[in-house]
């Protein structure tokens, strides 16, 4: 039992492995102490560990907390009033997926908070996770002929209560933002035991999910069809699609300023005099030949600075504008700029270039990481570079000029292994992969974007298992 065996690389794992073999029997915990259980308490560590399960068959388990070796033997850490959380991530996007166990909830407003189990969803580009609460009611109203729930639903469900607990945890889950408070729980379900999925695909509490985000599923051990199905479309779907559903979750704010499309004013900076006096006295001024169309409705400047100007060039700064006065003398346009904020990674030009200025959004500004992609326009561009952002940080935008400012139209995307082609012509996308393409249409695009991931993650899987 020397120090050796317990954490030197190699030996720790096979130290490991012969506690797991030799003291496999000895299981530690409350929860196989020899007594009664409550059939609700069981119910309960049932559904955490078959979500688990579910997750396990498409996702990659990173770590869990559940079952742990000491030198006693395997110790089970599942208990009424414990915390377990099983960790996961995407064998694509690599966004972290986190299935908890009686997460605590406080430094609430209110009261403290403790749903049965969590569902924490990362999602690429944002800085908070889309999390989701399933809640074990061992209780079902069999809707008796001539009962109350009976004439209201028809058929049997989860109780009036039960979904009421659902409202309470989403509704009182919440963190401060900068003042106002929002809402981090975007969905919450009642799991309860019932084993007709066919038939409650029509009952009132399935169908208020679409609409509302809360609602309940039938689970057992053998109908877990409906939460499969479910669980899978979170993880796959798109963080703008899950922001559209429910009612003010957290994010809402900010997809709100993204969505009022803040425009911003890209200007070229030709001088390393003029970058230095620009930065120092808060301003930018252009000629007004050389400012592009639409101009006064920006409410931002952002600096695009040529090779050999600074210690980088492309997109550094962007900044508010507080003032614009236009020289008639000089045929110039000088915008006051309130302070001036340094991208955290500068937009790059790879090959492209700005010959004298051109617009482009607040949310391009932040996400780009090349400059070509700050001429997305087209809401189908957007969709399609989002998605393809999920699945690569490598992605290379290719426009139809050297000069964004010049340019009319995107012409494709490319990263490792596939080419994304638009097709304005036929108003389509096509996708090709090694020897396979495959074409969505517009309105195929803007009805579902969540499908463009699964034929991204297909396609991408058989081109990987080619090679």
């Amino acid at each position: 039992m020397s120090l050796v065996l317990q954490m030197a690389p190699g030996y720790r794992k096979a130290f490991q492995i012969y506690l797991t073999v030799s003291k496999g029997l000895v299981l530690q915990g409350k929860l196989y102490q020899l007594s009664l259980k409550d059939v609700a308490t069981l119910y309960e560590y049932w559904t955490f560990l078959k979500l688990g399960q579910i997750l396990d068959k498409n996702y990659n388990l990173i770590s869990q907390d559940i079952v742990q070796v000491s030198r006693q033997g395997l110790f089970v850490n599942l208990e009424a009033n414990r915390t377990a959380k099983r960790i996961y991530s995407h064998p694509v996007t690599s966004e972290k997926i986190v299935l908890r166990y009686q997460k605590r909830e406080g430094r609430l407003p209110t009261v403290t908070q403790k749903p049965d189990t969590m569902l924490s969803i990362e999602k690429k580009g944002k800085e908070y996770t889309f999390n989701y609460i399933f809640d074990a009611k061992y209780r079902v109203d069999y809707a008796q002929d001539g009962s109350y729930y009976k004439n209201l639903y028809q058929t049997p469900g989860p109780m009036e209560d039960d979904i009421n607990t659902m409202h309470r945890y989403r509704d009182a889950i919440v963190a401060e933002n900068n003042g106002p408070y929002e809402r981090t729980a975007f969905g919450a379900y009642v799991l309860f035991p019932w084993k007709n999925e066919n038939i409650y695909q029509n009952h009132h509490f399935y169908k208020s999910i679409d609409k509302v985000n809360v609602g309940a599923f039938p689970f057992l051990p053998n109908t877990t069809i409906m939460v499969e199905n479910f669980i899978k479309r979170l993880v796959e779907m798109g963080p703008e699609e899950l922001q559209e559903e429910g009612i003010l979750p957290q994010g809402t704010m900010e997809e709100w300023g993204s969505s009022l499309e803040e425009s911003v004013l890209v200007g070229l900076v030709s001088t390393a005099e003029d970058y230095k006096q620009f930065i120092k006295e808060k301003y930018y001024t252009i000629p007004v030949e050389r400012v592009k169309r639409g101009w006064q409705e920006a409410k931002y400047i952002a600096l695009y600075v040529k090779k050999g100007i600074a210690n980088e060039n492309g997109v550094l700064v962007y900044g508010r504008i507080t003032d614009v006065i236009l020289n008639k003398a000089n045929d110039d346009v000088l915008f006051k700029i309130e302070v001036w904020t340094n991208l955290h990674n500068p937009i790059k030009p790879v090959n492209y270039g700005v010959a004298n200025s051109f617009m482009t959004t607040l949310a391009n500004i932040k996400q780009a990481a090349e400059l070509p992609e700050l001429f997305m326009k087209s809401k189908e561009e957007k969709i399609v570079w989002k998605t393809l952002r999920r699945v690569s940080d490598q992605i290379n935008t290719g426009l139809d000029h050297i000069h964004v400012d010049s340019a009319t139209q995107i012409k494709e995307y490319r990263l490792t292994g596939m080419k994304v082609h638009m097709d304005r012509t036929q108003s389509s996308v096509h996708f090709h992969a090694n020897k396979n393409i495959e074409t969505i249409s517009f309105d195929q695009l803007n009805k579902n974007p969540s499908r463009i991931f699964h034929l991204l993650v297909n396609m991408l899987k058989v081109n990987w298992e080619d090679k």
